[in-house]
């Protein structure tokens, strides 16, 4: 049963080459871990955020690797245990689908927890359109922060595949905080922060500054510093870091993960193009 139900669903993907196939798995699989966490009550205390959920819930055009969470009031007991880990195998067991998973619950307010299935190939068969390993396997980590910033909002949405399944998820203006969090203070070049930014923008998203000035004075550079985040401090500090990325490593980080007729888009990120939105958001928030 489960052999059918995947294949029409890869289907409608469409997948274009062989990493896009391997994309179109994972995210399958994310929608199953989901779908058994809302059945398990999580996100009665937890939010859905970060990239998979733009891509599940709002259909952003990049796929992305983690399922990340955030305590909706801090919960330094927190552990994903062995309790809600085997929910989650049990749940998609019976769907055919057998994970391993592994705790990494251990200190410091972010708990881990890594899923890992090879049943695509040994269990589950399917006539897929591109050649795969057999014994490949699909590695999810899933990623809860028990002590977020305060000033998060969220909303219910609803998953409709494996079935439907209410998920409490950031609403765009939380999202698009957090996600400028990440920009000013990530200390590596990741690709995919700007690719949202620019879905975001895009989205003509607005900005939750409560969020944003928490998170600021939580973790970073400006950590339990009194500064005063406007507008203008956002895009003055924005363009500043536009300015220091290396565009090609920032295009490299996100190629994998975009649909192949998306790619050609990529020859555009330069540090002009992304000044261009800071422009176009900074006329947004002025309005």
């Amino acid at each position: 049963m489960i052999d059918r139900v995947l294949l029409e669903k890869i289907r409608e993907y469409h997948p274009a080459d062989a990493m896009d196939q391997e994309n179109i798995l994972q995210e399958l699989m994310q929608h199953y871990i989901l779908a058994s966490l809302s059945k398990a009550g999580f996100f009665k205390t937890a939010v859905f955020h970060g990239g998979t959920c733009l891509r599940i819930l709002n259909g952003m055009n990049r796929f992305s690797e983690d399922l990340d969470f955030i305590s909706k009031k801090p919960d330094p007991d927190f552990l994903w245990g062995v309790s809600l880990l085997k929910r989650i195998q049990e749940d998609c067991e019976s769907d055919g689908i057998q994970f391993e998973c592994l705790d990494k619950s251990e200190k410091g307010t972010v708990k881990k927890a890594f899923l890992k299935t090879d049943s695509i190939g040994k269990i589950i068969l399917l006539e897929l359109p591109f050649t795969r390993r057999k014994t490949r396997k699909i590695k999810i980590k899933l990623e809860i922060d028990t002590n977020p910033p305060a000033g998060s909002l969220w909303e219910t949405a609803y998953l409709n595949f494996p079935k439907i399944a209410p998920v409490t998820a950031m609403t765009l203006d939380s999202g698009f905080a957090s996600k400028c969090h990440a920009l000013l203070c990530r200390i590596y070049i990741k690709g995919r922060d700007w690719y949202d930014f620019w879905w975001y923008v895009n989205r003509k998203a607005g900005i939750n500054f409560t969020l944003l000035k928490n998170a600021l004075r939580q973790m970073g550079p400006w950590e339990r510093k009194n500064i005063d985040v406007t507008p203008a401090w956002l895009i003055a500090n924005m363009k500043k870091r536009i300015s220091e990325i290396d565009w090609n490593r920032a295009r490299e980080d996100v190629r994998r993960f975009l649909p192949l007729e998306e790619q050609p888009a990529l020859d555009h990120w330069n540090r002009e193009f992304f000044l261009y939105l800071a422009n176009q958001l900074w006329a947004r928030l002025q309005s």
